[in-house]
């Protein structure tokens, strides 16, 4: 393995690993789903301060989601999924830390709920702790920025598609017109100007959350013990867990139902997490077979000799 991309070691010590002393915290986002209002505001601000172009009005269907996953030309992406599920009693919006709102009674004075909810959420990039994209860049156009996050250099990258490959999430993608690969940068340009990014200043109800990222985590325990406290048992944290299959993300979300509900995988690992070990046996294996040819040279010299 390179390192660029340690897959042992302190967790958060990513920058460091990377060549960055004296760096700064590592940095992400903390997505909290539960008070997503599926504004958009998000892909908006993202699309402005990047210039990432317009990738069409498309509804999907009968969805409000216009874009349907993360892209080359989409580095943010609000899921809309509509669930024949009723709220119930006790588990309004107002619950859940959302906006409460009005609906009409049906004359006894108990108010009506609609027989469906809407589960929302701003996906991105999620800037492993082990990314399987810096492991396979051929040319180093990937790389470990000292915020611990992981960005596309566009004048270096040549178009392969290794990356695309590379990501358990599906998540980096190339352009039509040049092949290059795209994806969030976490805004690093804003970074190193002391600002927020694009997307998480835009939030309205700070569904996004930008800071400190073993302070995100701690905001993260505390909301998922309050949703628990009030019932919502189906709330759990997604990419929390620095012991998964890439060791954790960068960017992590609090859900209100299972991963593959919002086309999220169960169960990331990162492709090249094998590597060291498939190379260590490709090698004992070759140098076995050179052994092997060499041993029927000698054989077959002596062999002849005779």
């Amino acid at each position: 393995m390179t390192s660029r991309n340690r897959l042992s070691g302190p967790l958060d010590d990513v920058a460091a690993d990377a060549g960055h002393h004296g760096h700064p915290d590592r940095v992400g986002f903390f997505t909290d789903t539960s008070v997503c209002i599926g504004c958009k505001a998000c892909e908006v601000a993202c699309k402005e301060w990047n210039a990432v172009p317009e990738d069409g009005l498309d509804l999907l269907g009968m969805s409000f989601d216009n874009t349907g996953m993360l892209g080359a030309d989409s580095w943010r992406h609000v899921a809309f999924v509509e669930q024949a599920r009723p709220l119930g009693p006790g588990a309004g919006p107002e619950d859940l830390g959302m906006p409460s709102f009005a609906l009409p009674g049906d004359g006894t004075g108990a108010e009506t709920r609609t027989d469906f909810r809407w589960l929302m959420a701003s996906d991105v990039c999620k800037h492993c702790t082990h990314a399987g994209c810096l492991d396979v860049c051929p040319t180093g156009a990937l790389f470990r920025t000292e915020f611990g996050t992981v960005v596309v250099q566009q004048d270096i990258c040549n178009g392969c598609g290794y990356c695309v490959s590379g990501c358990p999430y599906g998540v980096i993608d190339r352009r039509q017109h040049d092949g290059r690969a795209q994806k969030c940068t976490l805004c690093y340009d804003r970074l190193g100007d002391g600002m927020e990014p694009a997307c998480a200043k835009a939030c309205p109800t700070e569904s996004i959350q930008f800071g400190e990222l073993d302070e995100l985590r701690e905001r993260a325990d505390a909301r998922l013990a309050q949703l628990h406290g009030l019932g919502v048992a189906e709330a759990r944290l997604y990419g929390r867990d620095p012991n998964d299959g890439v060791g954790g993300d960068g960017a992590f979300f609090l859900l209100l139902d299972e991963p593959e509900v919002y086309g999220l995988p169960p169960d990331p690992v990162v492709p090249t997490r094998d590597a060291p070990a498939m190379w260590r046996r490709a090698g004992a294996a070759a140098a076995a077979f050179a052994l092997a040819g060499v041993g029927a040279f000698v054989a077959s010299t002596i062999g002849a000799r005779r």
